[in-house]
């Protein structure tokens, strides 16, 4: 499998990168002397629904394969799953993923650290791991965009690249390595709408009461 270059591809391809250092994971797992090679995406069965279709048709457009889609019992949520050794191969050889679990490992390679597909990793990224929240100042409603990231070279990618684009954000320390990053009020949530973005309904149903 061939990384393609055409640019609906490319575009298409940093954001699944996102999507699965988000909520994602790639694995290849020995199971009875046998080699598993999966993929998996867990999306909320209640909020995601509209999103969990859009990650299923964004993995046949990039790779040609029908992923599984499976509800977990007795819980609110799906796995995407895509049993595919090829795939798994090109993600990790070629596209440069690592492997889960992503803990101290987790990186965005560095071909989608260029032009604007850095800002469709984020796109992603937020969508299936982030939070737009609200905050009451003084009786004054204000949004506020949030990802938590996981102690990895992705901290310090994801704050490059906010800063790349002039973005006003914080970057605390959250515990265990975990870092917070929060972008406040309603000019950074319209400036991250003209250049990330949204493609999980819920979050653009949510920034409504904001514009």
């Amino acid at each position: 499998m061939n990384l393609v270059t055409n640019e609906q591809y490319e575009l298409g391809l940093a954001e699944f990168i996102g999507i699965l250092l988000g909520d994602g994971s790639i694995c290849i797992k020995n199971v009875n002397s046998k080699c598993h090679n999966r993929l998996k995406i867990t999306l909320d069965s209640n909020s995601d629904k509209e999103y969990i279709n859009y990650v299923s048709n964004l993995i046949e457009f990039l790779f040609n394969v029908k992923p599984h889609i499976k509800k977990r019992n007795n819980e609110n949520a799906v796995d995407i799953f895509v049993f595919n050794k090829e795939l798994i191969s090109f993600l990790v050889n070629e596209v440069g993923l690592q492997l889960s679990p992503k803990w101290n490992k987790a990186i965005v390679p560095n071909t989608f650290m260029r032009d604007n597909l850095d800002l469709l990793v984020i796109r992603g990224y937020f969508d299936t791991d982030g939070a737009l929240v609200t905050t009451n100042n003084n009786g004054t409603i204000y949004p506020r965009l949030e990802m938590k990231v996981c102690p990895s070279p992705m901290q310090s990618q994801f704050i490059r690249i906010l800063q790349k684009y002039n973005f006003k954000f914080g970057a605390y320390q959250i515990g265990k390595g975990k870092v917070r990053i929060q972008l406040n009020g309603k000019r950074q949530l319209e400036s991250w709408i003209n250049l990330v973005g949204f493609s999980n309904q819920k979050n653009s149903d949510k920034i409504k009461r904001f514009l």
